[in-house]
């Protein structure tokens, strides 16, 4: 594997912000684009069960739409892509046994050679669901994809905008997830800052490294 600079990790990583303004004229190379939505599909998750959706919603109609549901943040249409991030609410042993076979498929070998692993799983799953927090748990995996996207946009020079002030019920509503096992969770247009977007060159706020990075 070919590393990078910790020069050129830093850089990227400073020269990330929320985007407030994107330039609807700029629009993300197919190829490019087509390593973000690897970047999403290659994700780390708990058990590496995935209990996700990314939705990429091409359609501009569409995506006027969802500036309501937005708050009005304009971002979500003038990006040049928008990523919703939906989470897979109750997950259960059909679920498990999908992963499984696809481990299979993937990597070879009998399903049955899994079954400790796999009541593992269930187990751990169902005493999530017992104590009421199996969807928070869920819904906390998204957030490891949200961030891969966004540092993989960063080192790539592609602009994002991290966005949970959504109304998640409207937006189920729009992109026909209601009544399925998926909800929004946050959004994430992608693409080019607009020159005149006077956050992007606002110095970062933040804490000290002593004060939040304790070493025992």
């Amino acid at each position: 594997m070919n590393t990078i600079p910790t020069s050129q990790l830093l850089e990227a990583l400073h020269w990330r912000y929320a985007t407030k303004k994107f330039d609807p004229t700029k629009k993300i190379p197919g190829s490019t684009w087509a390593a973000l939505e690897e970047a999403l599909v290659l994700s780390p998750s708990s058990f590496g069960l995935q209990p996700w959706k990314f939705i990429v919603v091409d359609d501009p109609a569409l995506r006027a739409k969802l500036v309501p549901a937005s708050w009005g943040q304009t971002q979500v249409a003038d990006a040049s892509h928008l990523v919703v991030f939906a989470f897979r609410k109750n997950l259960d042993t059909a679920y498990v046994d999908k992963f499984l076979a696809r481990q299979v498929e993937v990597r070879g070998g009998d399903v049955a050679a899994l079954d400790g692993y796999r009541k593992m799983m269930i187990g751990s799953l169902e005493g999530a669901r017992a104590k009421g927090i199996l969807d928070v748990w869920q819904s906390r995996q998204v957030y490891i994809a949200l961030g891969q996207f966004m540092a993989a946009a960063a080192l790539i020079g592609v602009d994002t905008c991290p966005m949970e002030g959504i109304d998640a019920a409207k937006y189920d509503e729009l992109l026909g997830l209601t009544g399925t096992n998926f909800t929004t969770l946050a959004a994430c247009p992608a693409g080019y800052r607009a020159t005149d977007d006077k956050y992007a060159a606002a110095p970062k706020v933040r804490f000290a490294a002593s004060e939040i990075i304790t070493h025992l």
